[in-house]
């Protein structure tokens, strides 16, 4: 089993950033895809940004990118979010989810994941 737990949500300006952090633990060695979904009220939860921690290749939602950056610290075990030029249409719980693969469009699926924290509120206003 793996727990993930985040944190650095909360509320911001247009045009601020923000930074979300997610920490895994527990039995995390067969799944190596880890990132970010986000749901806004009444729409559909979508991927935003997610890395595999075997060889840290990143993959990115159209809408964020050049905004947002991915990261990781293998020895935390954890990911982050740095959210640049926020927007208004940014506003979302943002979820950690943590799964096998990434390769491709297999992270965009959010069936794919067993393992999700209990999300984070970004507010942009």
């Amino acid at each position: 089993h793996v727990q993930l737990v985040e944190s650095g949500g909360g509320s911001v300006q247009p045009g601020g950033s923000l930074r979300l952090s997610c920490g895994a633990s527990g039995h995390t060695y067969s799944s190596n895809c880890m990132g970010w979904f986000r749901q806004a009220p009444g729409k559909e939860r979508e991927g935003v940004a997610f890395v595999y921690f075997g060889g840290g290749s990143t993959y990115y939602a159209d809408s964020v990118k050049g905004r947002f950056t991915i990261s990781q610290d293998k020895g935390k075990n954890t990911v982050y979010l740095q959210m640049d030029g926020l927007e208004p249409e940014n506003t979302a719980m943002f979820y950690c989810a943590r799964g096998p693969l990434c390769a491709g469009t297999y992270w965009r699926d959010r069936g794919k994941y067993a393992y999700w924290g209990q999300g984070t509120q970004v507010t942009v206003s």
